[in-house]
């Protein structure tokens, strides 16, 4: 049994690795020959403490990744998402594997958004715009500015210390950095990325641009809800898998719609396939609903497994 160490993963991984992880999961979650099952949804005597349970199967994968959320770990210097990736033997069902992945998961997370946006966003998209400004959106920012020229960042976020110095962060990084209100960050948006735990919509459908590239990155448990309805029907629909998107990816506040054929949705992978267009034009607004799926983990696992026994 092989175990990677929280200390070992964070060394190992990188955009790159994520990236590519990502594109082979998405690939392989479209094309019938895996399986992705139900998100379960826990917590502990604490009900702020939560957690889930994401698992499913490939060809050569299977396995299970536990994703906590626990709220007072600042306080004892922890931070507040851990992940942990359980991969079993084929052919026995005994573990093959534990990592330990609370960095990988920022770098899966974004990385999904990357290879998304590598597809669906304009190649002249500079100016990105941020819903949140926690440890997530960080990776957000670092995954996109790879594949596409950005140079300016627009967050939207409650004024705190917080903000502040998040703003001060990314400038460090080299591009330019406010923040902004979120008619303003919209309006002005190549790329839009909503990395919050919002329960209704962070802006109206009528401020995003035509060419517009919009991604849902924290819906992803029920009743979340970070895009305008209103948007949907302007806009071409993408997801990383469909039947876990209407469950509790943004998508599941339109899913009457969809499972009545009035909103087509794609999965990234027929598009990474071949089997479907991505962005069709430079007018077109695009959207991709990402609720983060198992393959994801059970992918990054392997090419970090991998990586470890290169390195010896």
């Amino acid at each position: 049994m092989i175990y990677v160490s929280e200390e070992e993963s964070a060394a190992m991984v990188t955009h790159e690795l994520a990236f590519e992880a990502a594109r082979q999961a998405f690939a392989a979650a479209a094309s019938g020959q895996s399986g992705v099952f139900p998100a379960v949804l826990g917590h502990s005597k604490d009900p702020t403490n939560r957690f889930s349970l994401k698992s499913g199967w490939s060809d050569e994968l299977t396995g299970v990744k536990v994703g906590s959320f626990w709220s007072g770990n600042p306080a004892i210097g922890l931070p507040r998402h851990n992940s942990t990736i359980v991969l079993l033997d084929q052919r026995t069902g005994r573990l093959r594997a534990v990592l330990e992945g609370g960095k990988v998961n920022a770098y899966r997370t974004a990385a999904a958004d990357a290879v998304a946006a590598s597809l669906l966003a304009r190649k002249d998209s500079r100016t990105l715009a941020v819903f949140g400004s926690g440890n997530q959106a960080s990776f957000e920012i670092a995954a996109l500015a790879r594949i596409r020229p950005v140079t300016e960042v627009l967050v939207v976020s409650r004024p705190s210390e917080r903000l502040d110095a998040f703003v001060g962060q990314v400038s460090q990084t080299g591009l330019k950095a406010r923040a902004v209100s979120a008619q303003e960050a919209v309006q002005a948006a190549d790329i839009i990325v909503t990395a919050t735990p919002s329960r209704e919509p962070l802006f109206d459908a009528g401020w995003v641009r035509p060419g517009t590239h919009v991604v849902s990155m924290g819906s992803d448990a029920p009743g979340k809800h970070e895009l305008p309805a209103g948007l949907y029907p302007r806009a071409s629909l993408f997801c990383d898998l469909l039947s876990q998107s209407v469950q509790i990816g943004d998508f599941q506040h339109a899913r009457q719609e969809i499972e009545a054929g009035t909103l087509k949705v794609t999965q990234i992978g027929d598009v990474i396939e071949g089997r479907a267009p991505g962005r069709r034009s430079d007018e077109e607004i695009t959207v991709f609903d990402s609720s983060g799926i198992s393959l994801q983990d059970l992918f990054i696992a392997d090419a970090l497994i991998r990586a470890k026994t290169q390195q010896g």
